[in-house]
């Protein structure tokens, strides 16, 4: 399955994540700074990030990876609060290869990561 490194401020809902993650066989490393994501990207195949938080710019720290050519092959899921349109919008626009509504994540999360991650 795919090693994932889940960007998650949220410790509640990145347990969440991690749990559905792993459930279905995927290798979960939970981070909570950019810094943190950026430096576990060499052993990851999936960056999955919590766009609905203040506590990160996920827009702009995909949009500065790609920039760096830094992803090589990692794939990028983020989820977003279904009511900010504008942050989906912003997503988009720097590159994340998918974005959902955090509703999405919490029920298929695991089918999503698979899918990005080519199982």
């Amino acid at each position: 399955m795919a090693r994932v490194v889940a960007l998650v401020p949220d410790l509640l809902f990145g347990s969440k994540v991690q749990a559905a993650l792993t459930g279905a066989g995927h290798e979960v490393r939970l981070v909570s700074a950019a810094g943190d994501a950026r430096a576990a990207l060499a052993e990851a195949d999936v960056l999955v990030v919590d766009l609905a938080t203040d506590a990160i710019d996920g827009p702009a720290l995909v949009a500065a990876l790609t920039a760096e050519d830094a992803l090589g092959d990692v794939r990028t899921l983020g989820f977003y609060s279904h009511v900010d349109v504008a942050t989906r919008e912003r997503a988009e626009q720097a590159g994340f290869d998918l974005v959902v509504p955090r509703s999405r994540m919490n029920r298929e999360g695991a089918a999503l990561v698979t899918r990005l991650a080519g199982g």
